[in-house]
């Protein structure tokens, strides 16, 4: 009897159709791994812009500077992640996933420990190579992971980075303001189990790509018509537009509207990071629901109304009084973030099979361009006032108009088929 031969199914087709299978299955704990990561990340991430009032006072830094160190963050991240993600998906390097964490572990330990200016911007700039590194291939591990779950997959990894995001306000409340600059120390505990658990998920990693798996698809015809490739790239400049947009407005809230409630209301510091607190949280759960709500009423029509519909929101903030603020921070917290894993999702389709690099110039040059943004709204606070600054910002969510120019979710359906 041929032993190669099981239940009469040839050995090599029923390899091919079982690892067929485990493609198509959803690996929750893989998942579920990733977007911790994602979480620890990104929280380490938020530890900077939880630190601007720490260092403000520490180093008697001006607005202009803050914005330069934001500037480091997302510069250096935005610089390297799409350059990680075109090679990774010409070549897959799981053994970036552990390495991006030791990475952050050593720019969070510097931060702890640095006692200028210059010594800060290092340690930020180590802390956004880690990310850098992350970003791209923890893209990839979550498509992979996904099974033909991808809408979903996408809103459990990027929920654990916007909930990291969100433990920033609350972190500088219950550590950096009781205990200061030397409270960076603990998150070195984050990076720790971040790098634990990168090894387990990159054996993971590994072991699917020696079993045979693969990102790319050939288009069936072998060519693309040059009229797509034109409408491919005019709906990639519009997305990394509105995710810069969306970027450039949150860096106004997440970088400065503490010192906006501060100076405006009077409060302690400690009182205004709670309201950042609430904003990236409702961004966090608006992230979550975004896929089922784009699987409901398009991918396309919630970009836009996620962008349009926060304007009245933004407009309306400077003006209200402390409890409205908060209302309207969290209503506003979850209509932009909405579409944040959908635009990523969007863009994959775009581009089938380049899931590192779609994932470097989304959520790497676009939150880049973003930190340019930062830069330039804290050159403005300081030549001007910070209410008018706000002011000037709630206006940039009206930009998402562009959002109609995109492609229908059929086309791009279809566009994905080929």
């Amino acid at each position: 009897m041929n032993t190669n031969v099981r239940q009469g199914v040839p050995a090599p087709a029923l390899e091919t159709k079982e690892q067929r299978n485990q493609q198509q299955a959803t690996i929750y704990r893989i998942l579920l791994a990733i977007s911790f990561v994602h979480l620890f990340n990104d929280s380490i991430q938020a530890v900077i812009p939880a630190l601007f009032p720490t260092l403000k006072d520490n180093l008697l830094l001006s607005f202009t500077q803050i914005g330069w160190l934001a500037f480091a963050l997302n510069i250096t991240s935005s610089l390297i992640q799409p350059v990680i993600g075109f090679a990774a998906d010409r070549k897959p390097r799981p053994i970036l996933l552990p390495l991006g964490m030791c990475c952050t572990f050593a720019g969070v330990f510097l931060l702890a420990f640095a006692d200028s200016y210059p010594l800060v911007i290092i340690s930020i700039i180590f802390v956004g190579l880690g990310s850098a590194a992350f970003h791209p291939e923890g893209m990839r591990v979550a498509h992979m992971a996904a099974g033909q779950r991808k809408g979903l997959s996408q809103s459990i990894f990027q929920v654990g980075g916007n909930a990291g995001q969100a433990l920033g306000p609350l972190l500088n409340y219950g550590v950096f303001i009781p205990f200061g600059q030397i409270g960076a120390l603990g998150f070195t505990l984050f990076a720790a189990a971040g790098i634990v658990i990168q090894t387990y998920v990159a054996r993971w990693y590994r072991g699917m790509l020696n079993a045979g798996y693969t990102f790319r698809k050939k288009s069936s015809t072998g060519t693309i018509d040059p009229a797509r490739r034109k409408a491919v790239f005019m709906a990639t400049v519009i997305l990394v537009f509105i995710v810069f947009v969306r970027s450039w407005y949150g860096a106004s809230i997440g970088g400065y509207y503490a010192f906006y409630l501060m100076d405006h209301y009077g409060m302690e510091l400690d009182s205004a990071q709670i309201y950042i607190f609430l904003y990236l949280a409702a961004g966090a759960v608006g992230t979550f629901f975004g896929g089922p709500l784009a699987d409901r009423f398009g991918r396309r029509n919630l970009i836009l109304l996620s962008m349009v519909g926060t304007v009245p929101l933004a407009l309306i903030l400077p003006f209200a009084n402390a409890f409205w603020a908060a209302v309207l921070l969290i209503i506003s917290g979850f209509v932009l973030l909405s579409s944040f894993s959908v635009t990523v999702v969007y863009a994959q389709m775009l581009y089938p099979g380049n899931i590192g690099t779609v994932s470097g110039l989304i959520t790497g040059l676009a939150f880049g361009l973003g930190g340019i943004g930062s830069l330039v709204i804290g050159k403005l606070i300081d030549h001007t006032d910070i209410t008018t600054v706000f002011v000037a910002c709630g206006f940039l969510p009206l930009l998402g108009l562009v959002a109609l120019l995109l492609p229908g979710d059929k086309k791009l359906e279809q566009w994905a088929a080929e």
